[in-house]
């Protein structure tokens, strides 16, 4: 079985977020960047747990410049076999899918498999984009995926519940909590790591849908006030006189 996992470069949660003076950009000074969580504790996991059960070989997959490189060899440390670097900016969800797209359409993957969402973006996309580019199936919010023969099955999240579908390779989906259990690089795999294959590509032909103007910091938190229990009815005016809606 051949996999494809998409990986994401983001900052670590722990971050402290900053930009230019113009906030027109993302300071990335002293910033650790990791695998998106997502991409690496259950898509990559899910798909080295499926190598190890139906044999096989999983590629990771990233958009993005050389300063990315170590966290790609994260992911081989845990355990994926090869790796790419497609060499193009990655901040516009289509042309992301489009770069990956335009790798993977000959490349004969049985499955190809990616995060939910980034956690810098939060976008959701990526993975929907793909599939369309490529006209595969897509299932989004997966929790839950096994394989026989030619066959998948799949718990997803959706309103209300959950879902359980089967669906014929090849295919793409959007991994969520619950796919499987992180993993942490032993020494051996972080040695070998160092000489699997890390192929760099060149970035293809793609269309940016959108860019960006401005960042800007999300205020603090404000000042919580305190009602006495005994006059609700201060309450009752607060709400509809400066309760906000978000």
């Amino acid at each position: 079985m051949k996999i494809l996992v998409c990986i994401s470069n983001v900052p670590d949660t722990t971050t402290k977020v900053t930009f230019s003076a113009d906030n027109s950009t993302f300071n990335t000074a002293g910033v650790q960047f990791v695998i998106n969580p997502y991409d690496e504790w259950y898509a990559l996991v899910r798909a080295l747990e499926l190598k190890e059960t139906l044999g096989g070989n999983v590629t990771i997959i990233h958009v993005g410049a050389a300063d990315s490189e170590a966290t790609i060899r994260k992911g081989l440390a845990i355990g994926a076999d090869d790796a790419v670097r497609i060499d193009a900016e990655a901040n516009d969800a289509f042309a992301v899918a489009e770069q990956i797209a335009a790798y993977a359409k000959d490349k004969g993957f049985d499955l190809i498999m990616a995060g939910k969402e980034t956690i810098n973006y939060n976008g959701s996309m990526v993975g929907a984009m793909l599939a369309e580019l490529l006209n595969l199936p897509f299932i989004s919010m997966a929790t839950k995926l096994d394989i026989s023969g030619t066959t998948a099955t799949i718990e997803h999240d959706i309103d209300g519940g959950t879902e359980v579908v089967e669906c014929p390779l090849p295919l793409v989906l959007s991994a969520n909590k619950g796919m499987a259990e992180a993993r942490i690089p032993n020494m051996r795999g972080i040695m070998a790591a160092r000489t699997k294959p890390l192929t760099v590509v060149p970035a293809a032909a793609a269309d940016k849908l959108t860019s960006i103007k401005s960042y800007e910091l999300a205020k603090g938190r404000t000042e919580c006030k305190f009602i006495d229990a005994a006059h609700p009815e201060q309450l009752i005016e607060l709400l509809h006189n400066e309760a906000k809606v978000i």
